[in-house]
């Protein structure tokens, strides 16, 4: 555990962030703590920011004030060799899962190791098969080309990739879009299998209410440019907030709700880590 992430308890530590694009404020000195461990979904409307501030936790995008740190190093002033290796330590999963398509699902799930530069081709295959094996993939699908697969297996083989470096944190965008939901809920078992295994810490943004139900261990709501709510899936339903009685309040949100323990209601208010 890095010096910071030890002191704040933080693998990603958000504060004060904002992100703004000519006039418009997207984010407003929002802030966010993602503990070890723990599976994070970030959800909100059209237009909230949770796809830009899932960028801006990659380092893909930086916000317009404000800072975010990854295992203890800024994403904007950290040195630029810590910043190479800190981004070792994650893995991302696309939402249409991104594979190259004139590569094999072996080279796709090569690719990232194959950049390492240290590794022989023997430890590379054993890597890639382990690789498919735990994400429930077939060796002999190894050959196949992209175009050849289902949407299920283009979402795991994109996992397999996501997990080839061995990392420790885990984002995904939209992980059960495009899937029925058979194969949704076993794509769900999967990543809870996975985080339990490998140790991950999971960020997800997703719209999906089953997928919130059966894996998070908390919510960030995102409206009004900030942090609305934060909690257990159960605390954040509770909070009287337009967005959020649409969305678990309706007729989806209550099924997907049902079965789980009614807390007393978190208000909206302070809902923000400082």
């Amino acid at each position: 555990m890095d010096a910071t992430e030890a002191a704040t308890g933080c693998i990603i530590e958000i504060r004060h962030l904002w992100t703004q694009f000519g006039e418009q404020v997207v984010h407003r000195d929002l802030n966010l703590c993602v503990h070890r461990g723990e599976v994070m979904s970030l959800v909100g409307g059209s237009g909230s920011g949770k796809s830009t501030l899932l960028r801006e936790m990659l380092g893909l995008e930086h916000p317009s004030r404000g800072e975010v740190r990854v295992f203890g190093v800024s994403l904007r002033d950290g040195d630029p060799a810590e910043l190479h290796g800190i981004r070792n330590r994650w893995g991302m999963l696309f939402q249409e899962g991104a594979l190259f398509s004139a590569l094999s699902v072996f080279e796709n799930v090569a690719l990232p190791l194959r950049e390492l530069k240290t590794l022989d081709e023997e430890l590379i295959h054993d890597l890639v098969m382990l690789k498919l094996d735990m994400v429930g993939i077939e060796r002999g699908h190894a050959a196949k080309m992209p175009s050849s697969l289902s949407g299920g297996m283009v979402k795991r083989i994109a996992l397999a990739r996501a997990l080839s470096l061995e990392p420790e944190l885990l984002f995904l965008d939209e992980p059960t879009a495009g899937l029925d939901p058979d194969r949704s809920e076993s794509f769900c078992s999967l990543i809870a299998d996975l985080r339990r295994e490998l140790g991950l810490t999971v960020v997800m943004v997703t719209h999906d209410l089953d997928t919130i139900v059966s894996i998070s261990d908390r919510v960030a709501v995102l409206a009004d440019q900030k942090i609305a709510a934060l909690g257990t899936v159960a605390e954040v339903a509770a909070v009287p907030h337009p967005f959020i009685e649409n969305f678990f309040q309706g007729e989806r949100g209550k099924r997907a709700l049902e079965g789980l323990k009614s807390p007393a209601a978190v208000s909206a208010s302070g809902q923000q880590e400082r």
